[in-house]
């Protein structure tokens, strides 16, 4: 307060350079001070309600803004409510695909392995019978050329022992055996 007074007396007491001063009027009939009031009271009392229905107005507007905005709330909030129990399901949905998917993914896997079991015994019994089969195939071969090479050892020694009088004897000896049988 006391620096508003110091404020007040040096304006008060303020000197241009043509020796002017401001200063306060303390009579109050000459400085319209009366006229000054009553105009602001009938100021006031006319704006009054002017200012008033403005500020209902406005205050209205306010409250209904208030009120529009804590209805989008509200419907959010249901929306996000919503929104969440679908994703909830959703999760649910995706986690059952998941398993279902692992599940089939196993009995793939596993009808692959058996698949894969049955054709590879499938082939080793193939390997088998083609083994077996060339061995047969072999042992006879061996065997027809043991005979061939018998049959020719047998058919030179016959040659180098058999002379022309020994064939003769042999045929008549033959030949008397199938005369006798008949």
């Amino acid at each position: 307060m006391k620096n508003f007074i110091q404020v007040f007396n040096i304006l008060a007491n303020f000197d241009t350079n043509n020796n002017a001063s401001i200063s306060f009027n303390t009579n109050f009939l000459e400085a319209n001070v009366i006229n000054i009031v009553l105009l602001l009271s009938g100021l006031l009392y006319v704006l009054k309600e002017f200012l008033g229905s403005i500020l209902v107005t406005r205050q209205d507007k306010v409250v209904l803004a208030i009120q529009e905005s804590e209805e989008r709330l509200q419907q959010a909030n249901l929306r996000l409510v919503e929104s969440e129990k679908q994703l909830a399901q959703t999760q649910a949905v995706i986690s059952q695909i998941i398993q279902e998917a692992e599940l089939t993914a196993q009995k793939v896997r596993q009808s692959i392995l058996d698949q894969g079991k049955a054709d590879i015994d499938k082939l080793i019994s193939a390997s088998n019978a083609s083994i077996l089969t060339a061995e047969i195939q072999i042992k006879e071969q061996i065997q027809l050329q043991i005979i061939s090479l018998a049959i020719k050892k047998v058919r030179m020694k016959l040659e180098n022992q058999i002379t022309p009088a020994l064939q003769t004897k042999i045929i008549d000896n033959n030949i008397d055996q199938l005369g006798g049988n008949l």
